[in-house]
């Protein structure tokens, strides 16, 4: 069961300790290793800055992270039931292995009743965890530097197309489209409301967007475009802009922090770019209309002009385009979904 998670530092301290009232509760992802461990992990403990906390297996997987095979994570919140410990079990030993519901009813399980085990306890399926299982192997195998022959094998796609096809819906891109000498980098993450890809450079934040955001394969590959002639389109990996921004989402949902620093590239007309300015002026807390913004532009009648503007944001929550709602006080639209935008103005209610 989800709970507040204490800040970073007590986090810190019980993985320093090994405190067992944590355990099977929070989950720590080590940047520099690229393997998540339970709290009472033995070994060598990580440094502070290399550390992010999270509350369940499947977002640590989502991150990018894979299981540590001392402490065996995966297994902290499985119940009782042999089943699942055996499935577990046989995923950590083989974790790009292609399960499908057959293979399970050959093992004497009822796929039925193994969803349901695993959606109760895992928030997914095991059919799901397995996909992700392997989607991060050949993620690793990308950002490293890899071909995308390796990163299928790895993967354990038999098919380039299927591998292209997983990776493409989950991330939103072909990894043929990756340069491995970009100087855009591309990097996925969990958070509070669900996976989120990033894109930056060396000294700017260029996108964030929920990963199941129906625009997102667009902004990237127009991103790609405007990159390709000096960058070489956009590249796996992550930056000190993209690690600023990961970091400041973390505290804003946390409610410990409710402004952004993180620098911004902005790519469109002049128009369209200060209103964007605008909506970062309003404060986290507070909603305005597109016609108050658009009073706030001396562009009174250009609300349809400022709504698509609001539209085509392709930096979520820094941006905050989810602050603007209808005259009447209807939600609107929201890219990112009508009940995330519900969500993110209750989170800034506290900040008010």
């Amino acid at each position: 069961m989800l709970f507040d998670l204490p800040d970073d530092d007590t986090l810190y301290n019980a993985l320093l300790n090994r405190d067992p009232a944590f355990d099977g509760l929070v989950f720590v992802g080590v940047r520099s290793t690229g393997v998540f461990c339970r709290l009472t992990c033995p070994a060598r403990k990580p440094k502070f800055a290399n550390c992010t906390f999270y509350q369940t297996p499947t977002a640590c997987i989502d991150a990018g992270f894979r299981p540590c095979k001392r402490c065996h994570p995966i297994h902290a919140l499985s119940p009782d039931d042999p089943s699942v410990q055996d499935l577990l079990t046989r995923l950590d030993a083989n974790p790009t292995h292609r399960w499908t519901q057959s293979q399970i009813t050959k093992l004497g399980y009822d796929p039925s009743t193994i969803r349901r085990a695993f959606k109760r306890t895992f928030g997914t399926t095991f059919l799901e965890l397995a996909r992700a299982r392997r989607l991060q192997a050949g993620f690793t195998t990308l950002s490293r530097g890899g071909q995308v022959i390796d990163a299928q094998l790895d993967a354990g796609f038999e098919s380039a197309s299927a591998f292209r096809t997983a990776f493409a819906k989950m991330t939103g891109v072909n990894p043929n489209s990756f340069s491995q000498n970009a100087i855009l980098k591309a990097d996925w993450f969990q958070t509070t409301l669900g996976p989120m890809i990033a894109v930056a450079d060396n000294t700017h934040l260029h996108l964030l967007e929920f990963a199941d955001r129906k625009a997102l394969p667009t902004e990237l590959k127009r991103l790609q475009q405007s990159a390709g002639g000096i960058g070489r389109g956009i590249g796996l990996g992550t930056t000190a802009p993209l690690e600023q921004a990961k970091a400041e989402l973390l505290a804003y949902y946390a409610g410990t922090h409710k402004s952004f620093e993180t620098p911004l590239a902005l790519h469109g007309t002049s128009f369209t770019k200060s209103v964007w300015e605008t909506l970062r002026k309003i404060p986290a807390g507070q909603t305005q209309s597109y016609a108050e913004l658009a009073q706030q532009l001396d562009r009174p009648n250009a609300t349809r002009a400022v709504a698509r503007a609001n539209g085509t944001n392709q930096i979520a929550i820094l941006i905050p385009c989810h602050r603007i709602i209808g005259t009447n006080g209807d939600l609107t639209g929201y890219g990112g979904g009508l009940w995330r935008k519900r969500k993110l103005i209750e989170l800034e209610r506290q900040y008010k």
